[in-house]
C-alpha cells in the first residue's frame, strides 16, 4: 500500500482463507463489508488451489496471493505446516498489512511479527472429534491439540462463530484469553421466489460430521425429493456415496444460491456445526428448515425450525413429510427462519469484526471509516 493509501485512511488486513469449506465464502463477504470502513483485504491463500471462479472473485474483492503451503487438517504430521506462520508473516510484511486475520488457530503458532494477530476458530480436528466421535483426537492427531493451543496464546484476539462453539473451545483446550463471539453472517438478499416441492441439504459429504448417512436414509422415507448439494470425495480420499438421495454434485455459488431459493425445505443432519451457514442462506430464502438437534443450531434456531435427533433418519423423514403434507405449516416456518435472519447482516459482523480489530493490543490498528 502506497503512503498516499495510508494517508486517506486506508487500512490493510491481510486475510487468511481455503478454497475447499465454508471459510471462503465467510472471507469474501467480511471482506467486502469491511470496505466501508476503508479497510483493503489480502486474501493468503492455502490448500488446494482455487477455481477459476473463485480467484476473480476474490479479485473483484481484494488482491489474492496463493502461498504453496497446506491447510492443517489435510496433511498427517505438524512438519508439513511448520512454515506455514512464517510464510504468512513474510506476506503481511510484502503487502504491508497492518493486521493479521488468519482462519486456522494452528496458523499463529509461533508467528514471529509485531502486528496485531486475530484468530478465527471455525472449526477444529479437537472439538470435531468431540461432537462426532465422542472421543478426544487420537494420538497420532495430538499435534493438532498443540498447535491450536500455541496459535491460541499468540493471538491478540480469538473469534468464535456461536457461543456453543465458543463453549466447545474451552471445553477442549481450557480457557482461551481474548475469546469473542462473532456470528457468522449472509450477503444474501432476502428473498420471496415461489417454492418447489423438494428438500435440500447442502455440506462435504465426505466429512462424517456432515451425517450425510443419516440424510441418504431419511430420503428413502421422504416423498419428496431429497436433493443433496457438495463433494462426496474428500481432498485425503475419503468418500461417501448417495444411494436414495439426489446427488447434484458441487456446485458454483450462484447456482447453489439459485437452488436454495428454490427449495421449499432445507436440511442440515450435521453432527458438528460451529455455525451452519447453509442453514443461515436457506433462511434468508425462507425455507422451512429442519435441523439436527445439535447445541449450535439450538443456539441460533430455537423456534424458528423443526429439530430432529440426528442419528435417527426417521425423525427427519418424519419432519420432511410433515412440512410436504402442510403447506401452511412450511410457509409459518419459512417465515419464522426468514425474520431470525436478518439479524445475522454481513454489516452486523463486520461491525463487530471491526471492535475486535480496534481493541487489539500493537500499533493501534484504527478502523474507523473516514
Amino acid at each position: 500500500m502506497s503512503g498516499d493509501e495510508r494517508s486517506n485512511g486506508h487500512r490493510r488486513v491481510l486475510m487468511t482463507v481455503d478454497a475447499i469449506g465454508g471459510v471462503w465464502r465467510y472471507a469474501m463477504d467480511l471482506a467486502a463489508a469491511l470496505k466501508p470502513n476503508n479497510i483493503d483485504v489480502v486474501f493468503a491463500g492455502l490448500g488446494p488451489t482455487p477455481t477459476d471462479d473463485k480467484v476473480a472473485e476474490a479479485g473483484r474483492i481484494g488482491k489474492l496471493v496463493w502461498l504453496d503451503a497446506p491447510l492443517d487438517w489435510t496433511v498427517e504430521g505438524e512438519e508439513a505446516v511448520a512454515d506455514v506462520p512464517r510464510l504468512i508473516a513474510d506476506l503481511a510484511r510484502r503487502e504491508e498489512a497492518g493486521l493479521l486475520h488468519l482462519n486456522l488457530p494452528s496458523q499463529a503458532a509461533g508467528m514471529e511479527t509485531d502486528l496485531p494477530v486475530a484468530v478465527v476458530c471455525h472449526s477444529c480436528v479437537v472439538t470435531w472429534f468431540a461432537a462426532v466421535r465422542g472421543s478426544e483426537v487420537p494420538p497420532d492427531w495430538r499435534w493438532h491439540y498443540r498447535l491450536n493451543q500455541a496459535g491460541f496464546t499468540r493471538a491478540d484476539a480469538v473469534i468464535a462463530p456461536s457461543r456453543s462453539h465458543a463453549r466447545a473451545m474451552e471445553a477442549a483446550y481450557g480457557p482461551i484469553g481474548g475469546l469473542h463471539v462473532v456470528h457468522n453472517a449472509s450477503s444474501l438478499e432476502a428473498s420471496d421466489e415461489p417454492k418447489q416441492d423438494f428438500v435440500l441439504a447442502a455440506g462435504r459429504w465426505w466429512d462424517d460430521g456432515k451425517n450425510g448417512a443419516v440424510l441418504d436414509k431419511a430420503a428413502a422415507m421422504t416423498r419428496w425429493t431429497v436433493a443433496a448439494a457438495g463433494a462426496t470425495t474428500g481432498p485425503n480420499g475419503q468418500t461417501m456415496r448417495f444411494r436414495h438421495a439426489d446427488h447434484r454434485g458441487e456446485l458454483s455459488h450462484e447456482r447453489m444460491s439459485a437452488l436454495t431459493r428454490q427449495a421449499a425445505v432445507v436440511a442440515s443432519p450435521s453432527l458438528y456445526e460451529p455455525f451452519g451457514l447453509a442453514a443461515l442462506e436457506a433462511a434468508r430464502a425462507g425455507a422451512a428448515l429442519v435441523l439436527s438437534d445439535i447445541p449450535t443450531y439450538r443456539e441460533i434456531w430455537d423456534g424458528a425450525a423443526l429439530f430432529a435427533e440426528p442419528h435417527r433418519p426417521d425423525d427427519f423423514a418424519d419432519a420432511f413429510n410433515t412440512l410436504a403434507d402442510d403447506p401452511q405449516l412450511r410457509d409459518a416456518f419459512g417465515r419464522k427462519a426468514r425474520a431470525r435472519s436478518a439479524g445475522f447482516s454481513v454489516k452486523a459482523q463486520a461491525e463487530a469484526m471491526c471492535s475486535v480489530y480496534s481493541g487489539m493490543s500493537a500499533r493501534g490498528f484504527s478502523t474507523a471509516a473516514e
